[in-house]
């Protein structure tokens, strides 16, 4: 039986202002425009408004300023969003996953593992290993030697956790994630790669979430460390030694090279590229595609992509910017050409 609350419940469980029926019984979630009666759905952006005002939702998740444009029941709070996302929250199903160690799991007899917590089928847990109370590994996840596996924490499919990889309480790591491979540590001997051994490790901290085909990659010497909150999204490569502080949050298919350091509380959109060996200061955020090619040590927005175009106005664009070196010489002799002139005495002052 799918759940159901009331609009008094929900607003108490998001923390709103509730303006109407608050006996409203609410059975589910959707979008302003494809809502229907008995669900419940949030307005942020303003390019919306015309889905609010014809919306069939029982109720509505928005500003108090935006409260004279809602025609049915609304939770009134300062960020929508926030609010929405607690509300998602309660209509999620909940799994029963059981407790104790499924019988076609590989668990090595040196490894430790918590009564309540729960191994798949597939599973292999390798020496050393401990699983706390109340984790979750799920099928096929392959956990190497000496791994730690926080309370409460979830590996959901297929997750690879290469030896000595520590995850702390909480976190959650999405299907094909693959922790504590090795970094692309490689010197040059006259044309030919010799490896350079990577003898760190991956450490997370709690509340982490890990997107699927992440992959976050062992430490040279130290380990590569992600703090507390952070959440890092599909398709993100973390090489070795990076350290991301508390509570950033990276989009899908970014790249940050090796021995970079990421402050707390910034945000990385998606494709960014960021190179190794340097430091983004805390509250930087970097908009979608930019390339960070040396450390930002300021808060603040960066950008440095291109917006897409008309192909050929692009075409057009890039041959001026190809021009660009040769243009900046010639003004810099007109600017001294002029100043020349400038400088030369007016013949009605002879």
């Amino acid at each position: 039986m799918s759940a159901q609350f009331t609009l008094a419940e929900l607003a108490e469980c998001c923390g709103a202002d509730l303006q109407g029926d608050g006996n409203c019984r609410i059975q589910g979630v959707e979008t302003l425009d494809n809502a229907a009666e008995g669900q419940i759905s949030f307005f942020n952006n303003p390019r919306y408004r015309r889905f609010l005002q014809d919306t069939r939702a029982s109720a509505v998740i928005l500003r108090p300023s935006d409260a004279r444009d809602c025609p049915t029941n609304a939770l009134l709070t300062d960020n929508p969003y926030l609010a929405w996302a607690r509300v998602t929250r309660c209509f999620a199903p909940v799994l029963e996953l059981g407790k104790g160690i499924h019988d076609a799991a590989e668990v090595d007899e040196e490894a430790s593992i918590h009564p309540d917590a729960v191994v798949a089928a597939g599973a292999v847990i390798g020496a050393g290993s401990r699983i706390e109370a109340n984790a979750y590994v799920g099928p096929n996840c392959v956990l190497g030697r000496d791994v730690l596996l926080g309370e409460g924490s979830r590996l959901l499919a297929s997750v690879v956790l290469m030896d000595g990889v520590r995850i702390g309480r909480e976190c959650l790591i999405h299907p094909g994630a693959v922790i504590g491979a090795d970094g692309f540590g490689l010197a040059s001997d006259q044309g030919r790669w010799e490896k350079v051994a990577q003898l760190g490790s991956v450490t997370l901290g709690d509340h982490v979430e890990v997107g699927a085909n992440t992959t976050i990659d062992r430490g040279a010497i130290h380990d590569t460390v992600i703090h507390d909150g952070v959440k890092l999204d599909n398709q993100i490569q973390v090489a070795h030694n990076v350290e991301i502080g508390e509570n950033t949050a990276i989009a899908a298919c970014t790249g940050i090279s090796g021995s970079t350091r990421i402050g707390a509380g910034c945000t990385l959109a998606g494709g960014v590229g960021v190179v190794g060996h340097i430091e983004l200061a805390d509250g930087v955020h970097v908009s979608g595609a930019s390339v960070v090619s040396r450390s930002l040590r300021e808060p603040g927005v960066y950008t440095g992509g291109i917006l897409a175009m008309p192909h050929k106005i692009w075409q057009k664009n890039i041959a001026r910017i190809k021009q660009l070196d040769s243009m900046a010489r010639r003004l810099k002799e007109l600017e001294k050409a002029l100043s020349r002139l400038e400088a030369q005495p007016d013949d009605n002052e002879k």
